[in-house]
């Protein structure tokens, strides 16, 4: 089209208009022009295709055999590797290392030996606590057992001189306990006589009262002489006899060895025979074996209580305790001396080796749990609803080439961070098979939201508003087509369409195998002339899938249902 200039009559008066005003003037007719120009080319091909039949309008339609494939729905977008775990070996001790027997690049098991660091005054002070603590648990069990009066031998009770509620001083005796089954007669013998006995030998023992003769046995014989009555030299013989009931410490009797008589004779005495005594001052609060009770050695007879003796016991167990809790605190300590993996993984970095000198807080070496990678993706307020655990995730990275992984949804974040008006939510997404990618490496990712393998698909920008595709007359659905104006050779038919990715749609009704539809390729050109055309936007191009009206497209198919490309919208995530 030729730009039309106003035109100057040649015998016209001068007019005091400047040059610059006459450029000015000369420029708005040029864009006004250009504008024409772009109508004219908005505008003449929808004439031809409405007025049907020409040449050229026949020739604006692309058509498209409808075919069966299979239509992705994706959010795309992009993410630095982390990871699965990591974890920086520090130390709250100082001293020098001893062993560091790993380098980087070493794989290392959990609680595997890393630093082995000089513990020789960590374990002088763990001898010393253990001493401590070994003091205060003999006081705190000294102590305890004040509040029991015991026997020290087994026997009976045969005196208890307090009761239930009596108090008692430290010292104080409070009964007696004999063993008075057997009976010990200590006599002396002549000693030529003495030193032919043994132990063991059997003893006849005469009562000086009534007579009586019981049976007894040697236990022992003295070896040192003794100069007895009438300068006799005697040695003493203990001689032991069952008590046959009436036997106490005031009966006195002789003896017979191997026919031989003792010098002389002697009172009984009790096997065993002990006195009770308290520890410590306090009030009897049990009686646990009373008189002529039979009772084991150290068995308790008494049970002493009061607030004094309680308060005693209490101080001694709280010293047990404070020296038992430094004890554990200082093999604690040692503890760190020995510095092992706290997981299983990559030694990244090593900061420390043998020899040196480390001091608390410092950073020994970083440990990398390689086996699995995470990223994060912060998804748009728009797509979250989509995006859930277990969704698969397609990986690819410009460091390695030709190549993809397979990740998986493991967490969608609910708490999101919103920046310029826009909230968007992390989702953290895991690569177990990660050959070739590396921690820090920046990756694609694509999230499988929705898939349709094997659907009848038509071009989406087929899809025309009020879900109407253009398809020709001879196509099998051409029997439903509606009544609305159409070009010469073709008819419109309403559709019912599912998932759309950037290029396909799919159709669930209305259309099928066989049927050619027709459209309009021309987003290409139609958006350099938005670019031309700053402000004005794009207005749906009639008879064809249309254009966004002043707005970016959506990333990875997002809003093509029901109809008609979205106007406008945040791209991806």
């Amino acid at each position: 089209m030729t730009l039309l200039k106003p035109k100057v009559k040649e015998n016209a008066p001068e007019t005091e208009t400047s040059p610059k005003k006459r450029r000015k003037f000369k420029k708005k007719w040029l864009v006004m022009a250009l504008i024409l120009v772009l109508v004219a080319a908005l505008v003449f091909p929808r004439v031809f295709r409405r007025g049907g039949g020409t040449a050229s309008g026949e020739a604006a339609y692309t058509t498209a055999q409808l075919t069966t494939r299979t239509i992705t729905k994706s959010l795309s977008g992009s993410g630095t590797l982390q990871p699965a775990n990591s974890y920086s070996v520090t130390t709250l001790i100082e001293g020098e290392i001893l062993s560091a027997d790993f380098e980087e690049g070493d794989i290392v098991e959990k609680d595997s030996i890393l630093y082995q660091v000089d513990s020789s005054d960590a374990s002088t002070n763990i001898e010393k606590a253990q001493i401590s603590y070994n003091q205060s648990l003999r006081s705190y069990e000294k102590t305890m057992d004040q509040r029991y009066v015991r026997s020290e031998t087994a026997g009976q009770v045969y005196s208890l001189d307090v009761q239930l509620g009596d108090e008692v001083k430290q010292g104080q005796a409070v009964g007696t306990v004999r063993d008075a089954s057997v009976m010990t007669l200590k006599v002396p013998f002549p000693a030529d006589d003495a030193s032919s006995f043994t132990v063991g030998q059997s003893a006849t023992v005469t009562l000086d009262s009534t007579f009586e003769t019981l049976s007894g046995t040697v236990t022992a014989v003295s070896g040192s002489d003794i100069v007895g009555v009438g300068n006799m030299i005697t040695r003493n013989v203990t001689i032991q006899v069952t008590n046959p009931g009436g036997l106490t410490d005031a009966v006195a009797a002789t003896a017979t060895v191997n026919g031989l008589g003792s010098a002389g004779s002697a009172t009984f005495t009790y096997r065993a025979e002990s006195t009770l005594t308290a520890s410590a001052s306090g009030t009897v609060i049990a009686v646990n074996a009373g008189e002529g009770s039979q009772v084991a050695a150290d068995q308790i007879v008494l049970t002493l209580g009061g607030d004094d003796l309680e308060e005693t016991l209490q101080n001694a167990q709280e010293s047990m305790r404070n020296a038992e809790l430094s004890m554990e605190n200082t093999q604690d300590q040692l503890d760190n001396y020995t510095i092992t993996s706290p997981i299983s993984g990559t030694i990244i970095d090593k900061q420390y080796k043998t020899g040196d000198t480390v001091t608390s807080g410092k950073t020994l070496c970083t440990i990398y749990d390689l086996s699995y990678l995470e990223m994060t993706l912060n998804i748009d307020e728009l797509d979250i609803s989509s995006v859930a655990v277990g969704q698969s995730v397609r990986i690819t990275a410009d460091a390695v080439e030709g190549r993809s992984y397979t990740g998986v949804v493991t967490k969608v974040s609910v708490v999101g961070t919103t920046s310029g008006g826009i909230t968007s939510y992390p989702a953290t997404v895991r690569i177990d098979e990660t050959d070739g990618l590396l921690p820090g490496m920046n990756v694609d990712a694509e999230i499988v939201i929705e898939e349709a393998a094997d659907t009848l698909a038509i071009p989406a920008g087929a899809v025309s508003r009020g879900n109407m595709v253009l398809i020709t007359e001879d196509s099998p659905s051409a029997v439903n087509a509606v009544a609305q104006e159409a070009p010469e050779g073709y008819v419109y038919v309403r559709v019912e369409v599912g998932i759309s990715d950037d290029d396909y749609a799919q159709v669930i009704s209305g259309l099928q195998e066989g049927d050619t539809v027709a459209y309009i390729a021309a987003v290409a050109s139609s958006g350099d002339m938005a670019m031309m055309m700053p402000g004005m936007g794009m207005t749906a191009m009639p008879g064809g899938g249309g254009m966004p009206s002043g707005g970016g497209m959506e990333s990875g198919g997002r809003g093509n249902q029901g109809g008609g490309m979205p106007s406008g919208g945040r791209g991806g995530f």
